[in-house]
């Protein structure tokens, strides 16, 4: 299993609707996340700079790269996209963070 962690952009003044929408996150959008090997998926919000740190593990067989393609996924980004930055797409803009200490 590998650990990925990344950084997004949530607009100011739109965390409530953001927690609000994940509160009520689609069945079919979280069982596509299972079935592309991803599990113990979380999002942090720092409340100084309204970023969104994520983390999530998957499995070493990952089908993370289908996402994009599933309409799901694609309504789901359409359906966020008013709250955070993102691209032509509507994916969220996404910084893939290094991991510099780990303490097992």
């Amino acid at each position: 299993m590998e650990r990925v962690a990344f950084r997004m952009q949530l607009k100011p003044g739109m965390l409530a609707e953001y927690r609000q929408r994940h509160d009520a996150i689609w069945p079919d959008l979280v069982a596509a996340l299972r079935a592309t090997g991803i599990s113990d998926y979380s999002i942090f919000h720092d409340p100084e700079t309204d970023s969104l740190f994520a983390t999530l593990v998957r499995a070493p067989d990952h089908g993370m790269a289908a996402l994009p393609d599933l309409p799901v996924m694609q309504r789901w980004w359409a359906a966020m996209a008013p709250l955070m930055d993102v691209n032509a797409d509507l994916s969220p803009r996404v910084v893939n963070l290094e991991r510099v200490f780990h303490l097992a």
